[in-house]
């Protein structure tokens, strides 16, 4: 058994070498290996069941995960987690969600960016957006956990790279029909969803709206001064179906 494992190890992680992107997927592979072995997947049976499963799943939330209380309370201790809680996820389609842009909009940006600068790029931008979001709800004890500011960091710097690139979207008030439009209009149309969406939550944290709104901003900003108008590409080839799981 444990060789059938290594032996399938070695080859996903010689596919993930040999693609354009193997960062992006390496990251896409990570966090889907890191939920499913963790209790919030229910699929690994140390973690126990019923009341038992729970415990370990707000344990672990809260050591891996932010929790602006003690981020800044305890910063020698807890400086690490918004770094760890990039790679945590609270459910499957809080997984699924993520990792579906990622999985669309990362591949493009890697390759612009190159290996090392979008990696340092996706850690980077995600901390600071989860940083921000914990100074905005620092008396806030709940954990928070998930890609999701840096994915909204590769969205932002996507704009500004690949603005004519054309993304396929799924409106549910055109019946879910899939319909093209160009990024410089579904991504700004996402971000004034994150705005609005963070306006309504502000009576306390919920779903990480100011994350997102913070990675989108660092992530056109980094693109901006680091690249440039003369380096900004024009137009790109189509991406994958995009649905609209909130990152």
């Amino acid at each position: 058994m444990i060789s059938e494992w290594s032996t399938a190890a070695g080859r996903a992680f010689r596919a993930v070498r040999s693609t354009s992107a193997p960062m992006t997927y390496g990251l896409i592979a990570l966090c889907c290996l890191l939920f499913v072995l963790g209790p919030a997947s229910g699929l690994t049976p140390g973690y126990g069941s019923g009341n038992a499963l729970l415990a370990a799943q707000r344990a672990y939330f809260h050591r891996w995960g932010v929790v602006p209380a003690e981020l800044f309370a305890r910063p020698v201790r807890a400086a690490l987690t918004p770094a760890t809680a990039l790679f945590v996820h609270g459910s499957w389609v809080h997984l699924l969600g993520n990792m579906l842009f990622l999985f669309v909009f990362g591949a493009m940006t890697e390759e612009r960016m190159g290996r090392v600068e979008f990696t340092l790029f996706y850690v980077g931008c995600g901390y600071l957006a989860l940083l921000g979001y914990a100074a905005a709800n620092d008396a806030s004890e709940q954990s928070l956990v998930g890609a999701s500011g840096a994915i909204s960091a590769i969205l932002g710097a996507f704009l500004y790279l690949f603005p004519r690139a054309r993304v396929t979207s799924l409106l549910p008030f055109l019946f879910f029909l899939p319909v093209r439009f160009p990024a410089w209009v579904v991504l700004p149309f996402w971000a004034a969803l994150q705005w609005a969406a963070a306006g309504r939550s502000a009576q306390g944290p919920g779903v990480a709206y100011l994350a997102h709104l913070v990675g989108f901003a660092l992530g056109f900003c980094y693109a901006w001064v680091r690249y440039g108008r003369a380096t900004r590409v024009k137009a790109a080839p189509a991406q994958a179906p995009e649905g609209e799981n909130q990152p």
